[in-house]
């Protein structure tokens, strides 16, 4: 599903957020992503959804080459991918139905009763069916970011990314959070998670990713015994 072959990332002023960067993550995987403020996990995510070009090296997402890919085609692209904020990023003066459904109207689905259905099955999903009428501001920082997730799954995009999605919530919330993310890889979804919060990962036993100032130092894999649940 994702490939990176020495991936860099140089800004203006010579800073090196990613340096020679080499992973690979198979279709279906939940892996996650750790390093301390600033050393590159963001950035990682914004060259894997083309947000910010590469410097060198090459990404592959699902057979297609992001390093290479024309203007045209980046919509397409993202398209394909969920991306899930630690801000949410909800539109204040739209109800989390309309939320939910920007994804798929942006995307060009007209069609009322389809978009009803999807919407609310993303809702449903994360639990959240009965408050499809309400405001963001009415909503609680757990239910804001559940509402987040939905709006990054209607579509049913094969690839997920998470950038600090629990930096604002409790410990029981992030859990639940995490739980959900979970709730996608069993279905076939790639999940890229960026956190901070090892206590909770080293508790879902998954693949861990290590970047410190810019470079990929560890690459944990769980045992089979350790990874049982």
């Amino acid at each position: 599903m994702l490939t990176l072959n020495n991936v860099s990332k140089r800004y203006p002023g010579g800073h090196e957020a990613l340096k020679a960067v080499n992973l690979q993550i198979d279709q279906g995987e939940m892996v996650f992503l750790t390093g301390h403020s600033g050393a590159g996990k963001s950035t990682l995510l914004k060259l894997i959804t083309r947000l910010e070009k590469v410097s060198g090296g090459q990404i592959m997402v699902d057979g297609r080459n992001v390093s290479r890919m024309s203007e045209r085609d980046i919509p397409r692209h993202r398209r394909r991918i969920g991306v899930i904020f630690q801000d949410n990023r909800l539109l204040p003066d739209r109800t989390v139905f309309d939320n939910v459904a920007l994804p798929l109207v942006i995307d060009g689905c007209h069609r009322h009763r389809e978009l009803q259905r999807m919407v609310r099955a993303a809702l449903d999903k994360v639990g959240l069916l009965n408050r499809e009428r309400s405001y963001p501001t009415s909503l609680s920082g757990g239910e804001q970011q559940r509402v987040g997730i939905a709006r990054a799954v209607v579509n049913k995009p094969p690839l997920l990314l998470a950038d600090e999605p629990t930096g604002n919530l409790d410990p029981d919330l992030s859990r639940d959070i995490f739980d959900l993310f979970l709730s996608f890889q069993q279905v076939g979804v790639t999940v890229l998670i960026a956190s901070h919060d090892l206590e909770l990962l080293t508790s879902f036993n998954r693949r861990r990713l290590k970047l410190e100032h810019g470079n990929l130092i560890s690459d944990f894999v769980p045992d089979a015994q350790e990874s049982s649940e």
